[in-house]
């Protein structure tokens, strides 16, 4: 693609959007770029390529995030670090992610035409992973710049085709054998633009969120054991029906959720019922729990709530409840200071915005553990992601790229 890298006029971001999502395209007209496949280095690559056509300097960690870096005239100043992620789900949109990493490209590439060089340095990064697509993990790159991951958390994990996570690594360009701690401690703030992923701004009429605060999130795993028996010789006064005890406790959480705070999210995905036979009594059932709130306390207290009337109830019935938990990340609040210049910013240039709190997970929870921290939306059309039917209108991208322009010109200039 013939980018014009001088001259990043309005509407180029289109045409970027375009050319990256090509890479790794389906037949449905969405993407699949998962972590370390031939199509994610293809675009890492291709990236890498057009910040070296400008006057960014560009280079790898040893996972595989790319930097494309515009020094700063303060020689002992810290990092500014603006990006997103490369990789997509299966089958994916072409915005999420994509749009952050070209957004902060642009953005850095219009304040170096109109204003020179930075007294802090920038640097634009396309974080290797996110969406936990490939392996069972997610935020890998983030997480390892943060020091909360290291190859010994992936030492013995595989994708569902059973390729070892290292072997992948190993074939991408990225020898473990290799490897030197991501570990970034000059970055004093990052910044991050995104699709919204759902419909609220679209919904209240607003170009941007401002997030203040990305939601902690616990799973679960609640595994019921009744007992199987004859559907027609079995009178239900007798019956230790896992299914119906499955019911119960899952309108029970979805009342409870409702009741404890209306922000307050908990559902139950996935269901598996054994023998799963039309006349058979079901001896038992495993269902996921997902519950997503801003505030630990409020988690805290749902749970321990609702768990207490599983086991209270299955214990009445002669029933057997197993809770396991298998995630749990915790609430980040973002960085207030940034959040106040961002609605300054906003209400200078009549930018219609609200406050926001992000339901999914993002790059900046991780980041907002360790640095000041500031994620923008704009709005996602029916609040449609993670499908081929993903859409942004180009006024709305434009529109963030401005702001994160502004953003970066008061954290760096």
């Amino acid at each position: 693609m013939d980018i014009q890298v001088d001259n990043l006029e309005k509407g180029q971001v289109g045409a970027m959007i375009e050319w990256l999502a090509s890479i790794g395209e389906t037949e449905n007209g969405g993407v699949t770029r998962l972590l370390y496949s031939p199509s994610w280095l293809e675009a890492q690559l291709a990236l890498k390529n057009i910040m070296e056509q400008s006057k960014l300097h560009t280079y790898f960690d040893s996972v595989g995030n790319l930097f494309g870096r515009l020094p700063g005239t303060d020689l002992h100043g810290k990092t500014i670090l603006t990006g997103s992620h490369v990789d997509t789900v299966i089958d994916g949109g072409k915005f999420d992610g994509a749009y952050g990493i070209l957004a902060s490209f642009i953005a850095v590439m219009r304040l170096l035409n109109k204003y020179g060089y930075p007294k802090k340095t920038i640097e634009v990064v396309s974080l290797c992973e996110e969406e936990g697509s490939r392996f069972p993990l997610t935020f890998w790159g983030s997480r390892n710049i943060c020091g909360t991951y290291t190859l010994d958390r992936v030492k013995e994990v595989k994708d569902s085709a059973g390729i070892p996570f290292l072997e992948a690594m190993k074939k991408a360009g990225f020898d473990p054998e290799k490897y030197s701690s991501p570990v970034r401690d000059d970055v004093e703030r990052f910044v991050e633009v995104h699709i919204e992923q759902g419909m609220v701004l679209e919904k209240n009429q607003k170009q941007v969120g401002i997030v203040t605060h990305i939601v902690g999130q616990r799973r679960y795993t609640i595994q019921i054991k009744g007992e199987s028996n004859h559907a027609g010789t079995t009178p239900m006064s007798y019956r230790k029906d896992a299914v119906t005890t499955a019911s119960q406790f899952i309108s029970f959480l979805t009342e409870k959720a409702k009741a404890i705070d209306p922000q307050l999210v908990a559902t139950v995905g996935r269901l598996q019922v054994k023998p799963n036979v039309p006349n058979v009594v079901a001896g038992e059932v495993e269902f996921s729990l997902d519950i997503r709130h801003h505030q630990e306390e409020v988690i805290d207290q749902y749970c321990n709530e609702i768990f207490t009337e599983f086991k209270r109830s299955a214990e009445s019935l002669q029933i057997e409840v197993t809770i396991s938990q298998w995630m749990d990340v915790q609430p980040v609040k973002m960085d207030g200071e940034m959040c106040e210049w961002t609605r300054e910013i906003a209400e200078r240039k009549n930018y219609r915005y609200q406050d926001m709190i992000s339901g999914a997970g993002h790059d900046a929870q991780v980041f907002g553990t360790k640095c000041a921290t500031s994620l923008l939306f704009v709005p996602s059309q029916k609040g449609i992601s993670h499908s081929p039917k993903e859409f942004t209108s180009l006024e709305d991208l434009e529109t963030g790229i401005d702001l994160l322009t502004e953003v970066l010109y008061k954290l760096a200039y």
